[in-house]
């Protein structure tokens, strides 16, 4: 495929941005190749600034549930801006969007909208320093809760131990406020629940920033188990699977209801848009009406608020309904794809992940064995076939309503080529 204008712009880019792009995924560095320019999105459809077409399985890592330029979300979009792009005031769609919200959700009765999904999580660990007196936080190896200096910190250890910094200009004092232990590793959890004091436990209940990696059978419970007997909040990272593996999100899902939930990407309905839920004796610890500090210029900024309520709405019975066979068909699709090769594959509705690893991948460590070289030769050959995959072994392949039967067998007959390719 010709790429002459997205190589121009590159080369403009790498002068005035670091690395050529705003976040480094874009990049492609991961399969060895320069970023690819996207002059415009429709449905399930992508097109570069050289007329090269792509069936999108990114959507933009994961709001566009219901495709690009969704007419519904399009159009909400326009009548917000007409009246105005922000107000820095309280607006009636910011009340409407939370009522939504704590609708679908049983475990939110009250709702603070940020404007990234970074904010909602430093805000939540905030939130339930203050509500417990404790500093100590525990999280997943391998699980990405934004960019906060603290919640960077990732030990790579087997066994729960205190983070050390994952980033120049992250503290010691910043990182040793995190333990860092395995996903679905109780043993780990319960060390580090009972050598610290935590204040948080923080999860994706569908873990999706290591490849799409799900709970093992009654782990998520246990957390829940472990957390309210030692009066730590359990608080879940739903920014990915949240409206997106059900109507209630992974809770919903499961079964399970956490103390705090971080929200982001759909709620936003493709615009920066993200909240933090709880219930009103938590969430009323936030300023003004309580002492803790939180505040945000473009928090609930109405274009984003109406993308996200023309979205939500959406998304009913039928919608998930249909969003889970599509999800099925794919998952399918490649598996018959990667018959007999070193692959595996998981999923929940709506997201999924291609593993190149010859065993299953049920933690970061396993994640970070697969063959990162064939996944990047997999890749640039489904770009060549017209398909945009993750161009990251460590993220999800994202379904939208916009995606149908045509392509995802397209997208199928692609990938049994590609990795032919990939594999030699």
């Amino acid at each position: 495929m010709c790429d002459s204008r997205s190589s121009e712009l590159y080369g403009r880019a790498v002068e005035v941005l670091p690395g050529g792009v705003n976040s480094p995924v874009r990049a492609m560095r991961q399969i060895d190749r320069d970023p690819i320019f996207v002059e415009r999105g429709e449905g399930a459809t992508i097109y570069d600034v050289d007329g090269n077409a792509y069936v999108d399985w990114v959507c933009s890592w994961g709001p566009l549930i219901l495709g690009h330029a969704h007419p519904a979300v399009v159009e909400a979009v326009r009548a917000a801006a007409a009246r105005g792009t922000s107000y820095g005031a309280a607006t009636e769609a910011e009340v409407e969007i939370a009522e939504e919200v704590v609708e679908r959700i049983p475990s939110v009765e009250m709702l603070r909208m940020t404007s990234s999904g970074t904010e909602a999580a430093m805000a939540a660990v905030r939130l339930a320093r203050a509500a417990t007196g404790r500093e100590i936080v525990v999280k997943f190896s391998g699980a990405y809760h934004g960019h906060s200096d603290g919640l960077l910190a990732d030990s790579g250890s087997g066994m729960a131990t205190l983070g050390v910094p994952a980033s120049p200009g992250v503290t010691e004092a910043q990182a040793a406020a995190t333990v860092v232990v395995p996903w679905n590793n109780r043993e780990a959890v319960q060390r580090a629940l009972d050598e610290h004091e935590a204040a948080a436990l923080l999860a994706e209940p569908i873990a999706a920033n290591m490849g799409v990696v799900p709970p093992a059978e009654g782990f998520l419970e246990y957390l829940r188990e472990a957390t309210r007997e030692r009066e730590t909040l359990l608080v879940f990272d739903e920014v990915i699977t949240g409206f997106r593996v059900s109507r209630g999100g992974a809770q919903e899902l499961y079964g399970i209801d956490p103390d705090l939930t971080v929200l982001g990407k759909v709620i936003g309905g493709g615009l920066p848009a993200a909240a933090l839920g709880g219930p009103s004796a938590l969430l009323g610890r936030l300023a003004p009406s309580g002492d803790v500090y939180q505040a945000g210029t473009l928090s609930g900024n109405p274009l984003a608020v109406a993308a996200g309520l023309a979205t939500l709405r959406e998304l009913d019975a039928d919608a998930y309904a249909r969003l889970g066979a599509l999800t099925d068909r794919l998952a399918a699709g490649l598996r018959e794809a990667a018959a007999d090769l070193p692959l595996q594959l998981d999923g929940a509705p709506g997201l999924l992940t291609l593993f190149f690893s010859d065993e299953p991948v049920v933690d970061f460590a396993t994640a970070s064995a697969c063959d990162l070289e064939a996944h990047a030769r997999f890749c640039r050959a489904m770009l060549d076939r017209g398909i945009y995959p993750p161009p990251s072994q460590f993220e999800a392949w994202f379904v939208s309503l916009a995606h149908d039967e045509e392509t995802i067998d397209r997208t199928a007959e692609a990938a049994g080529e590609a990795l032919r390719e990939a594999f030699g």
